[in-house]
């Protein structure tokens, strides 16, 4: 029998102001026991929703670099009137935590990472559902990417940032359906298609979460980060329902690299591109 953890949960709440709600879940999305105030389809959702994004980020790692073994670090999504945080909790678990927007965000991880260490290995739940074969699997995919042509359209603005801001690596612009319409120079048709695929998953899934950070929109959704130890994949809000997706190296100035894309996301949300370059090759 799986035990309740919820009351352990309470710390995050009570010792960090602005906190609203903890949840620990395991890799298959199952509540391993959450804060009070959170009814039981919000949880399962929630958990759900968690779960579904771990797999996916993994599977997008690649979006940075190639690498072996991608080690996750955290995933953070950004809401207009809220935060949700997320970190490993042991083999197989997770565990999530919402802010208000004004909430002490060094004081929140300083919690929750304290909270993982105190339960150690009582949260660690083997997962029914593998995230690394998950993880693989979206490898794979990315991985094959050297024999699939160009990327399509290139967008200027777009290079600009990677270009100069030290670390940066790709961007790709999403249509509100979730086909890629443009992307930096260096990345090709394969690799595209299957961030573009991630990223759209990511964005439902942050987009469900809303209520958990205290909003009851989901279109106040501002922009998910996802951290590995190699470096970040940002997917950012636009005008229109278009999304920004860009990967960066972990050394890189986050605070330049972010402030850089916001300035040329509103132009790329209005910029018209014809969808039918979007898959050709340039």
């Amino acid at each position: 029998m799986t035990t309740d953890l919820s009351w352990m949960l309470d710390d995050i709440v009570t010792n960090v102001p602005k906190a609203r709600h903890a949840v620990l879940l395991s890799a298959d999305g199952i509540s391993r026991g959450a804060t009070e105030g959170l009814v039981d389809d919000d949880l399962r959702t929630i958990s759900a929703a968690m779960a579904g994004m771990q797999a996916l980020s993994r599977a997008a790692a690649r979006f940075i670099e190639p690498v072996q073994d991608p080690q996750w670090r955290q995933t953070i999504i950004e809401f207009s009137q809220g935060w949700i945080f997320l970190i490993g909790a042991g083999q197989g678990a997770y565990l999530a935590a919402a802010a208000d927007l004004d909430v002490d965000m060094d004081q929140i991880s300083f919690r929750m990472h304290r909270l993982v260490a105190r339960l150690g290995n009582n949260l660690a739940t083997p997962p029914r559902v593998e995230t690394d074969e998950l993880s693989q699997r979206g490898s794979g995919a990315a991985g094959a990417a050297g024999s699939g042509g160009r990327a399509g359209t290139v967008l200027a603005d777009l290079d600009e940032v990677t270009s100069t801001v030290h670390g940066a690596r790709h961007a790709v612009l999403l249509g509100a359906e979730g086909l890629p319409l443009g992307a930096t120079t260096g990345i090709n048709r394969d690799l595209v298609d299957t961030i573009s695929a991630a990223m759209m998953g990511i964005h439902a899934y942050s987009r469900v979460t809303s209520q958990f950070a205290g909003v009851h929109d989901a279109a106040g959704w501002r922009q998910t980060v996802i951290e590995f130890e190699h470096g970040w994949i940002f997917l950012i809000a636009g005008n229109h329902g278009r999304l920004l997706a860009a990967a960066a190296e972990h050394d890189t100035d986050i605070e330049e690299f972010t402030t850089r894309l916001g300035e040329v996301v509103p132009r790329l949300s209005e910029e018209r591109i014809p969808r039918q370059e979007a898959h050709s090759d340039v």
